[in-house]
């Protein structure tokens, strides 16, 4: 397929800046693949989809305060440095992605805090706005650590065009995040409450927890019309026995397995043996679904609404039939469905 397939019109006003007021009360599209039939819910209405032995497999990444502000030597120059990932816990050295671009070189030092909690050196050019940086820090990891949590700031995207605020940290976050290293929140599993989670696990469904570790390469655009050049940036993911076994078990008893979220979806389909049963797995991936593309593990989706020629909806056509999600997204347009991050969710049955 072309990327150019991938176009609709999507409006400024639906891309949701904001969290909606309670986690699962954002606005649920149902789509049957199968049929192509819709249904409007509220997300919570999940729990009439979902039964005894279904499984639902959930992203335990933890979104890290990635997003630091820091001073040029000499200038005192502010700098936005994005913390993508770290290279050398020993030598705390760091990918970075720096702007302004043009006045970081190599040599040059940055001060973080009012009274330079953190100082680091610009030790490479990676890429035109990437760098690798070296934090000068004599202390502990866990003193360095909190330093980052002093300085950064909750990683929002771009597009939301304000400051990060205490509600961000909190919503920002799936109830359920245990393994810091993430850059951009696993957004469809923002919608879950406690209560929400509560009430699926009385009625007997299965948690299958696994890790991939977010990168901003999941929003790098497409920029080739032949999608088969494409190439996605690796990102570290985690399946351990335990959650394997689970779905396994679920796929056995030919029961709903559902991702949450094409991080889990991503995780799932770079792991599967020639059984077409989930394999435990700590590894990076870089794999990118479009379609046509025959799925091995779930067969059931929730996901959030993504941009136009997206490699996320490119993902989700693929799942959902390209004809059915396209239509499916028109739908969300009249209807004013809310874009994005903080935006509202589909399940595809």
């Amino acid at each position: 397929m072309k990327l150019s397939q991938f176009k609709f019109n999507l409006p400024d006003s639906l891309i949701a800046h904001n969290p909606s007021d309670q986690r699962d009360e954002a606005r649920l599209m149902v789509l049957d693949r199968n049929t192509g039939a819709i249904e409007h819910k509220i997300f919570k209405d999940v729990l009439d989809y979902f039964t005894e032995g279904d499984v639902m497999i959930l992203n335990n990444t933890k979104v890290f305060p990635a997003r630091m502000y820091g001073n040029k030597e000499k200038t005192g120059a502010t700098i936005e440095v994005f913390l993508l990932r770290e290279l050398n816990k020993e030598l705390r050295l760091w990918d970075v992605l720096v702007d302004p671009a043009r006045k970081i070189r190599v040599g040059n030092k940055l001060y973080f805090g009012d009274d330079d909690l953190l100082v680091a050196e610009v030790v490479d050019n990676t890429t035109s706005r990437g760098r690798t940086i070296r934090f000068l820090f004599d202390g502990t990891d866990e003193e360095f650590r909190r330093n980052i949590e002093i300085l950064g700031e909750t990683p929002l995207p771009k597009y939301i065009k304000r400051k990060a605020t205490p509600e961000d940290k909190e919503r920002y976050q799936t109830i359920f995040a245990k393994h810091e290293g993430a850059v951009a929140a696993p957004t469809a599993g923002l919608h879950f409450s406690r209560e929400l989670m509560k009430r699926l696990e009385l009625k007997g469904v299965d948690f299958a927890e696994i890790t991939l570790h977010v990168g901003l390469g999941t929003f790098r655009p497409v920029e080739v019309e032949d999608l088969t050049k494409h190439k996605m940036d690796s990102e570290q993911f985690i399946i351990e026995q335990k959650a394997a076994d689970t779905v396994n078990r679920g796929i056995e008893n030919k029961k709903r397995i559902c991702a949450v979220g094409t991080t889990c979806m991503r995780a799932i389909e770079s792991s599967v043996s020639a059984s077409k049963s989930l394999k435990a797995v700590n590894d990076w991936t870089s794999k990118f679904i479009f379609p046509p593309y025959e799925f091995s593990i779930a067969n059931t989706m929730i996901t959030n609404f993504h941009t136009p020629e997206s490699t996320l909806l490119m993902m989700i056509c693929a799942f959902g039939g390209y004809e059915h999600v396209m239509n499916a997204y028109e739908i969300a347009v009249k209807e004013k469905y809310r874009f994005y991050s903080y935006g509202d969710a589909m399940l595809i049955i």
